[in-house]
């Protein structure tokens, strides 16, 4: 992953460089950009400035009807107007971490930011179609599919590249996420959750990398971290901070993640029949899908099949798994910096190397969940609605959504099929998700099955 935040140009093989960390580090690397970032939209939606962010709406026949207002079924306006105002507004944000970045030029990045959005626009609208989005094939999958187009027939030009910063998105949208891990939530379901998600995780991630790199002997470490990480946490988001914390290529976090994305599909709408069809319980289904599908928006649509009850627990599992993100990332950089890419006679790195190598962004994944779980919910009293209605749904988590449909839009455009397959090393990273991903399910049912059903069966009513 070629991210000024996590790779310096004068670094040798097999050693991170010990060097001073500088306070224009703060302003100058992208990790830090997206904290920002993140925080000024946090506050700005705390503090009520930032108005409500324009969504494209579900179309049938008519396709002009995602862009179109309807109260009480009359057409009231539209949100095109909404929608360039967004365009300018992330536009103008995010250049101003492009000038303090000196990665691109101002003008040529903003122009190139318009033709990202509206792609993005376009993936958006298409995910929105009755049947495309009963079938489960989200903007995630369009955005990326629309880059990929257009990267592999006319080429992806250079004015358009220019925009396609898929890290600075994506931590960005990391950064958001956090707010909406309101540990008091997680605490809610208890020891149950915890077990499923914090049991089964660590287990799941090892014996993949133990898997693909011993048994498989695939070359690419990378790669297989990244795979077994999307797999055993929460899919993509996972996967962009363990691709940081082990400085994988792109083209490695683009296989992994249309692998990701592809299954993901799969099992949201395969694993609710089957719940159903062998008579499960809806409470340990939830359980085993909250677990186990790549995706929190994906889990949440599974476990809704299930019932109302069902959801909650689903998507509660998955925040839980969520919280590891840092810890799973702050744990890959420590090893790949003390093992793999330590060569044999390299000095032995010290802990300031292990926090060069740690991706910063991840700090404000945690504090904005530290924030919105200790500061803004109690100062609400702990109504939860407030904060949800009020503040996570309308602003942070819409704008979220934005700034991953931008980043799957610009893997996409900075993607080739010929790179991809150069990574496939004759199907093993297939294999890897495939023999990596029924363990997980196989053990997260497992596990699920001890915990809501066995030792703690009262914890949901």
């Amino acid at each position: 992953m070629d991210s000024e935040s996590n790779i310096k140009k004068n670094e040798t093989p097999g050693v991170v460089n010990s060097h001073k960390s500088r306070w224009s580090d703060l302003i100058r690397l992208e990790d830090y950009w997206a904290i920002w970032f993140g925080f000024v939209i946090i506050f700005g939606s705390l503090l009520q400035w930032i108005p409500k962010i324009p969504k494209v709406g579900d179309w049938t026949t008519n396709p002009l009807t995602a862009f179109m207002i309807v109260k009480e079924g009359l057409v009231t306006g539209n949100i095109l107007l909404d929608l360039i105002l967004l365009m300018v507004g992330l536009g103008m944000l995010t250049s101003i971490g492009i000038a303090f970045m000196r990665v691109e030029k101002i003008g040529r990045y903003f122009l190139g930011f318009i033709g990202v959005f509206i792609i993005s626009c376009f993936a958006y609208w298409i995910s929105h179609q009755a049947n495309i989005k009963y079938c489960g094939l989200s903007y995630a999958m369009w955005a990326l599919l629309v880059g990929l187009l257009i990267s592999n027939t006319v080429g992806t030009p250079g004015w358009l590249k220019s925009a396609a910063k898929t890290e600075l998105f994506i931590k960005t949208g990391l950064v958001l996420l956090g707010a909406e891990i309101l540990f008091k939530k997680i605490l809610a379901l208890g020891a149950p959750g915890l077990m499923v998600a914090w049991i089964v995780t660590p287990v799941v991630v090892i014996f993949m990398y133990r898997f693909g790199t011993s048994i498989l002997k695939m070359v690419n470490k990378e790669l297989v971290i990244i795979i077994a990480s999307a797999t055993s946490v929460c899919g993509v988001s996972a996967a962009i901070a363990t691709a940081a914390a082990c400085r994988a290529k792109k083209e490695d976090l683009t296989l992994a993640v249309g692998m990701t994305l592809i299954f993901t599909v799969l099992m949201m709408c395969l694993m609710p029949v089957f719940i159903k069809f062998i008579g499960m319980s809806p409470i340990l289904g939830a359980a085993w899908m909250g677990g186990t599908i790549d995706s929190t928006g994906a889990v949440v649509a599974a476990g809704s099949m299930l019932g109302p009850t069902a959801e909650k627990v689903a998507a509660v599992v998955k925040m839980i798994q969520n919280v590891l993100i840092g810890l799973l990332a702050f744990f890959v950089a420590l090893y790949w910096v003390t093992t793999v890419d330590r060569t044999p006679d390299g000095p032995k790195p010290n802990a300031m190397e292990i926090w060069y190598r740690f991706p910063k962004f991840v700090l404000g994944f945690v504090a904005a969940s530290l924030l919105f779980s200790f500061v803004v919910v109690p100062a609400l009293k702990g109504d939860f609605n407030i904060v949800e209605a009020s503040y996570i749904k309308p602003v942070t988590k819409v704008l979220r959504g934005w700034f991953f449909c931008l980043a799957f839009t610009s893997i996409g455009l900075e993607s080739n099929f010929r790179d991809l397959a150069s990574r496939m090393e004759g199907g093993k990273p297939l294999i890897l998700y495939v023999v990596g991903q029924s363990f997980n399910l196989v053990l997260t049912l497992l596990v699920a099955f001890l915990a809501f059903m066995v030792f703690f069966p009262n914890a949901v009513q």
